[in-house]
């Protein structure tokens, strides 16, 4: 048995100069040797392509992704990744049902090279079958929607099908390690849409302190594990958002914030601000907005943006902290002038 990890420059730019009329096929052996997603998922959460599987706060059990959960800043989780795919036996039957197609416009010598590498014994005899059971064929997984998008990030796992025997790691750039999960856990959290609670409601009056706050039993701790087992692996992370603080954008420069800075920290409780209460007319609220202006015959679309603090714990006691993530919704505000009797 003969491991490799990443093929010859030559094999590579042979295979990326063919033009190949299939998209099945990605690269030949100099990359991908087929065009894999990584979110597309059924049966609990596995996805078609990918053997990892997702559970927890997915937004139900496809593991669709929360419409605006963000990473704080310019980091991103991996938009593509490699993990053990294939046995020996089921590589071989991908590779031939892929490789399917006419010996024409030089796709017929991308096969014979790719057959040579996986094959016949340069490096790999028979794609390892006299291997089974001691390792695994590895591949690149693909995020759908960055794919989709056209993120030059999900192709940039070029890398060609790998062998990697049970209980190693291999030496390439997003292989997947609890770390890796945890980060594409970080993609999958699913944030409550939370709606913030004001006083007065919806509509309020001009230079009157509006009240905002968040309970504790809306705003809880999210988590997503993802977990992979196959021979010779077996790892897992869990990454978890604990909501920190509300920031609240007025939809008008016409208006005051409380705090000024219009970021309300989480309270002890792990609510945010306090429910306004009978009595508390003459009261500065702790989190809320006091508007100058009145919306007129419209609306001021008010901002809530709440920040989830992002950490994640794997298996072998690794662990440690992921980019912080907001999340924001609007509603719409509606300010009246406060009407006065002159006798």
């Amino acid at each position: 048995m003969r491991r490799r990890t990443v093929v010859t420059a030559g094999a590579l730019a042979i295979a990326c100069a063919l033009s190949v009329p299939t998209t099945a096929f990605a690269k030949g052996p100099g990359g991908s040797q087929f065009d894999v997603e990584g979110s597309n998922q059924q049966d609990g959460g596995k996805t078609l392509e990918s053997r990892i599987v997702y559970s927890g706060s997915t937004g139900g059990s496809h593991g669709t992704r929360s419409s605006g959960f963000t990473p704080v800043g310019d980091w991103s989780p991996p938009a593509c990744w490699y993990e053990p795919k294939w046995t020996p036996d089921e590589f071989a039957e991908e590779f031939q049902k892929e490789w399917d197609i006419p010996h024409s416009s030089g796709v017929g010598e991308a096969h014979d090279l790719a057959e040579e590498h996986y094959k016949n014994g340069q490096p790999y005899k028979d794609f390892n079958k006299s291997e089974t059971g001691k390792g695994m064929w590895w591949d690149a997984v693909r995020d759908r929607s960055r794919e989709e998008s056209g993120d030059p990030a999900a192709f940039a796992c070029d890398t060609a099908t790998f062998w990697v025997e049970n209980g190693e790691t291999p030496a390439v750039k997003n292989a997947v390690t609890p770390e890796i999960l945890a980060q594409l856990a970080y993609s999958r959290i699913k944030v409550p849409d939370t709606k913030v609670t004001l006083a007065p409601k919806d509509t309020t009056k001009v230079n009157l302190p509006t009240w905002a706050w968040l309970d504790r039993a809306t705003f809880k701790d999210v988590s997503v594990t993802a977990s992979l087992d196959v021979a010779g692996l077996n790892i897992s992370a869990t990454t978890t958002a604990k909501p920190v603080s509300l920031e609240l954008e007025p939809g008008t420069s016409d208006a005051e914030t409380y705090p000024a800075s219009g970021e309300c920290r989480l309270n002890d409780d792990h609510s945010i601000g306090e429910p306004y209460a009978k009595g508390d007319a003459g009261r500065t609220p702790p989190c809320g907005i006091k508007y100058l202006r009145s919306s007129g015959d419209g609306t001021y679309k008010l901002r809530a943006t709440i920040t989830w603090n992002v950490t994640w714990t794997g298996t072998g006691g690794a662990g440690g902290d992921l980019p912080d993530g907001t999340f924001g919704t609007t509603q719409d505000i509606t300010v009246q002038e406060i009407q006065s009797v002159n006798r």
